[in-house]
């Protein structure tokens, strides 16, 4: 999307909703980083994200709680669902790939911290691989499978009226 200037129009949040983010202008560099800081951060082998210095960045719905993880950055995450949202560093802010509404044109095109980049990392795409629905036999609930997540465009309200 862009905007009424032609500047390119990002948005995301997290998986509840609770906080909704709009990127104006353009991202800059996306990188995934495999620091121990940003593994611990994501839950994750490692953590993708891209720069936003430079874009005007608006919280459209709520705002990240943020977590001081060293003396030279800060992390924000939603405080009702957890997702990580936000490496804040003297030299700029960068966002989670992942939290944007339509990750998949973001491609990262460096990685960080490979000291502590895990053994099997770059095995993971050689692994077999299924749908998510391949598994009802051996996991039948997701036959019924309702997700309260929030959708990948922004909402007049969330949660939806019949569930709050």
């Amino acid at each position: 999307m862009m905007s009424l200037d032609n500047r390119p129009v990002y948005a995301g949040g997290c998986q509840c909703g609770a906080v909704r983010f709009r990127v104006e202008g353009t991202l800059g560099d996306a990188s995934i980083c495999h620091c121990r800081m940003c593994q611990k951060a994501s839950g994750n082998f490692y953590l993708p994200l891209v720069s936003v210095r430079g874009a005007k960045v608006d919280w459209t719905r709520g705002e990240p709680k943020r977590f001081r993880s060293s003396n030279a950055a800060w992390r924000g995450f939603c405080a009702d669902c957890g997702t990580p949202l936000t490496f804040e560093a003297p030299d700029g802010t960068a966002l989670a790939i992942a939290a944007f509404d339509d990750p998949a044109g973001i491609a990262p095109t460096i990685q960080w911290g490979i000291e502590a980049k895990l053994p099997y990392v770059d095995a993971i795409p050689q692994l077999p691989g299924e749908d998510t629905s391949a598994d009802i036999s051996s996991a039948p609930y997701l036959a019924e499978l309702v997700s309260y997540q929030h959708p990948d465009h922004d909402t007049e309200q969330w949660p939806p009226k019949e569930r709050s």
